[in-house]
C-alpha cells in the first residue's frame, strides 16, 4: 500500500502522506517508503503534513529516522503542520530539530528548490 504521494513539480520532491493519522500502525511503512527515496539519491525533501490530522511518537520517530537517513548533507523541510500535529512538534521541542514552514512554497525555498 502506498502511503505517500510524491509531487515532483519542483526541483525538490514534495512527500505528501496519504494518511490522516501518522501513528504506530503506519509509521514503519511510511518511514520505509520515504527512506527508499533517500536511498535512491534524493537528498532534499519537503514533507507536506497538510493532510495529517494526528501524529504520535511513532510518527515523529519515523520523521527523525528520515532526517537521519538524509544525513548532514541532506535537507528535510516540513510544511503545513497544523493543530495537534504542530503542537506535538512544539511539546517535544522537535520544532528545534526540524525546519517547519507554514506553507509549501516557503519549505521549497528552504530546501533549495
Amino acid at each position: 500500500m502506498d502511503l505517500i504521494d510524491i509531487d515532483r513539480g519542483a526541483s525538490v520532491p514534495v512527500v505528501v502522506p496519504r494518511v490522516k493519522r501518522l501513528d504506530a500502525s503506519v509509521a514503519p511503512a511510511f518511514k520505509q517508503q520515504v527512506v527508499q527515496l533517500v536511498q535512491a539519491g534524493e537528498k532534499r525533501l519537503v514533507l507536506d503534513l497538510g493532510s495529517v490530522e494526528f501524529l504520535d511518537s511513532s510518527g515523529l520517530g519515523a520523521l527523525v529516522s528520515i532526517l537521519k537517513a538524509l544525513g548532514a548533507q541532506g535537507t528535510l523541510a516540513v510544511c503545513n503542520a497544523r493543530g495537534p500535529v504542530l503542537s506535538l512538534f512544539h511539546l517535544t521541542r522537535m520544532d528545534k530539530v526540524f525546519a517547519i514552514d507554514a506553507d509549501r512554497a516557503t519549505a521549497l525555498a528552504r530546501a533549495g528548490a
